[in-house]
């Protein structure tokens, strides 16, 4: 009897344990990042690794089906399951380089073009081969062109109200304020004088200890007010003094010197940080309240921390606050 022995595809058996390499690479390394304290530029860099691995387990797994059709070599299972372990780091990368292909090679949006908001204290940016670029004007114009819907909001409401809205929707958002300026902005324009308690003109008269001769009571009628004679000989009491009448002050506006490009000095500025949802990648915001005309325009600008692309992610988030912002000031919002 003649027992045929089938041949053994080594290449599938190694792209088997290449793609489990990768899978492993690129999950442990995605976990370290969104919930640990791996810096963004060795999880980009071990994620390019998984990917790498991953296509050499595509590769070896294709040449392993090669081998089992032409001549039956043992290897379908292991490169059936090189491909479910690589189809994850794969995926990943391909949704990247879609992005970079679709959208502009940026890192900082703004609703402002011309003047963007200036963030109010540096950015820490991560150094390496990932560090971004600061913007330029061809870097506005290109954002002009992928987003032209991605403008301000005018609110007709107060500072102070759309200054509350704001904060729910960055508390909501998962936005971390670090920092605040020009909230003074948002306090009333004056504050009332308080009232000098005077006591009454008949406390005066039935107080102990005081004459109640009719001399006394003339000078008391004298200081408080004389009564008036009205027809048939009747008194008629003289309205009291009201005292000091309250003067309204305006607030003593701070020599803060120049300001920087991007605002005013009735603007109120207030800077956060953010991540993506799935990957963790931080961003930068900083959302700017003007009071124009009895309305109140709102601009934010967000920018990326790492790379030379943001993957429409700066955007995403921008767009994402404004309308969240819309629906909680649904009833004051203008143009």
């Amino acid at each position: 009897m003649i027992t045929y022995e089938r041949p053994i595809s080594y290449a599938a058996r190694w792209a088997r344990h290449v793609a489990r390499l990768a899978f492993v690479v690129f999950v442990l390394s995605l976990a370290a990042h969104r919930f640990g304290s791996l810096s963004s530029t060795l999880f980009v860099t071990l994620a390019l690794v998984s990917a790498g691995l991953a296509l050499v387990a595509v590769l070896l797994s294709v040449v392993g089906f090669v081998r089992l059709w032409q001549v039956a070599a043992v290897g379908g299972i292991a490169s059936t399951m090189a491909l479910l372990y690589a189809s994850l780091p794969l995926a990943a990368a391909g949704l990247v380089l879609s992005q970079v292909m679709a959208k502009p090679a940026i890192t900082d949006v703004s609703t402002d073009l011309a003047t963007p908001p200036p963030f109010i204290r540096d950015r820490p940016i991560e150094t390496g081969w990932l560090t971004p670029a600061a913007p330029v004007v061809a870097d506005r114009q290109a954002q002009a062109r992928a987003y032209p819907a991605l403008t301000g909001r005018r609110y007709d409401g107060a500072l102070d109200r759309v200054l509350t809205g704001v904060r729910i929707v960055a508390d909501q958002s998962g936005i971390a304020i670090v920092a605040e300026e020009g909230l003074e902005n948002a306090e009333p324009d004056f504050e009332d004088l308080a009232l000098r308690a005077e006591p009454p003109a008949d406390a005066l008269r039935d107080a102990p200890g005081k004459a109640t001769d009719k001399a006394t009571d003339k000078a008391t009628s004298k200081a408080v007010g004389k009564t008036a004679t009205g027809r048939g000989g009747r008194n008629v009491p003289a309205a009291r003094d009201p005292g000091p009448v309250p003067i309204p002050l305006s607030r003593p506006k701070q020599d803060a010197g120049p300001l920087p490009p991007g605002r005013k000095a009735g603007d109120i500025l207030l800077q956060g940080e953010s991540r993506s949802r799935i990957a963790g990648f931080r961003f930068d915001l900083v959302i700017r309240l003007r009071e124009e005309s009895e309305t109140t325009f709102v601009d934010i600008r967000v920018a990326s921390r790492l790379g030379h692309h943001d993957l429409g992610l700066d955007a995403a988030t921008a767009e994402r606050f404004l309308h969240a912002l819309d629906a909680e000031l649904l009833g004051i919002a203008g143009d």
